[in-house]
């Protein structure tokens, strides 16, 4: 019996998280829809990485904005 896992996030990393919220929202959205500065002032995927990896709070937003928009773009099973 294979098990799966029911976390939406199971095998994405975080780099691939913030990859896509700035392919679809750009970075002005992104800072519109979550208020932490290294999306606002100068953002570059490296420094936010850095940021999201040291702060739990800002990392938990930035992945449950990735699990809503992939609710969205993909029908349900």
């Amino acid at each position: 019996m294979t098990a799966t896992s029911n976390d939406p996030l199971h095998g994405v990393t975080l780099q691939h998280v913030l990859t896509t919220l700035v392919a679809h929202y750009e970075w002005e959205g992104l800072a519109e829809r979550i208020d932490i500065r290294c999306f606002k002032s100068d953002p570059s995927i490296k420094s936010s990485l850095t940021f999201l990896r040291k702060t739990p709070w800002a990392r938990e937003k930035v992945e449950g904005l990735y699990v809503k928009l992939m609710r969205t773009k993909r029908p349900l099973d």
